[in-house]
């Protein structure tokens, strides 16, 4: 499973937020690595430096061979926090889409 992480420019791409959304990932879909080709995860802050809630929003789209991406997201306060919930949302989905074909 391979992981593509895209930020706007209000979102430093440094290392720790790489390693905790690959970390978060591997847990969530660890399940479904053989079926996902790649996870892409898009990183915003709708705010742009001002303070507020839930401004920060991860979009992420899971690619399956042979079927249509399943996407998921979710806004919070912390980046940290908005791939955590994303993550539950599309093992969720992934649950609900793949168990659907067994």
């Amino acid at each position: 499973m391979h992981i593509q992480l895209n930020t706007d420019h209000n979102i430093q791409h440094d290392p720790s937020v790489v390693r905790h959304v690959e970390q978060t990932l591997e847990s969530a879909l660890g399940r479904f690595s053989t079926q996902i080709t790649r996870v892409e995860v898009h990183l915003r802050d709708t705010n742009a430096g001002k303070s507020g809630d839930d401004d920060k929003t991860c979009l992420l789209e899971a690619r399956l061979e042979g079927r249509p991406p399943v996407v998921a997201s979710d806004d919070a306060a912390t980046v940290a926090s908005a791939v955590s919930g994303a993550a539950r949302k599309l093992q969720r989905a992934l649950d609900s889409s793949l168990g659907k074909l067994q």
